[in-house]
């Protein structure tokens, strides 16, 4: 069963259709849209700001989104993919990013549309990602523009399936094992 909470008399809200993994994370003030998973030890921690997010957003195994008290809020588009063991903290992730495996974003970022942020890429405080581009490194630089069919191979194709995966484990009250 996932823990849900509520934190200063503000209870996570879901859209239709949302997954949440049992033992995944959501307290205080947070909202998803439609269509949105948490993963196997994934924390979405709307304690100290809020946590707004899209439709179609996955937040992977282990992936972390929080916000700062009283300075940074969290926002995320639709579209949205992040993946295992991320962190994204106090920032504002437009529609059809693709953050990577242990990616790190800062407070007051900025992750513009159609934008991939690389696995293990650390986007430091304030930093402004321009839309269409991967970003790489510590701290993560532009590395190129994105070809459009990236956009709809690789941003597309991971939230969509992440919508499938759903599915897959939506309503089970048990794992059967066989021994």
């Amino acid at each position: 069963m996932p823990v849900i909470l509520s934190v200063e008399n503000k209870q996570p809200q879901f859209g239709d259709n949302c997954f949440l993994a049992p033992n995944s994370t959501v307290v205080g003030d947070v909202i998803m849209g439609n269509d949105c998973s948490l993963w196997f030890n994934a924390v979405v921690r709307g304690d100290v700001n809020f946590i707004r997010m899209g439709n179609k957003v996955n937040i992977q195994d282990g992936a972390i989104i929080h916000c700062t008290f009283k300075r940074c809020g969290t926002t995320i588009g639709n579209n949205v993919s992040i993946g295992h063991n991320a962190i994204v903290h106090g920032c504002t992730v437009h529609d059809n990013v693709l953050i990577g495996m242990g990616a790190i974003v800062m407070d007051r970022s900025v992750i513009n549309s159609n934008t991939i942020i690389a696995a293990g890429a650390v986007v430091t405080e304030g930093t402004i990602c321009e839309a269409g581009s991967i970003y790489a490194g510590i701290p993560a630089r532009k590395i190129k523009d994105i070809p459009q069919e990236m956009i709809h191979g690789e941003i597309d194709r991971i939230a969509n399936n992440y919508v499938r995966y759903a599915d897959w484990f939506r309503n089970q009250t048990e794992i059967k094992t066989d021994h």
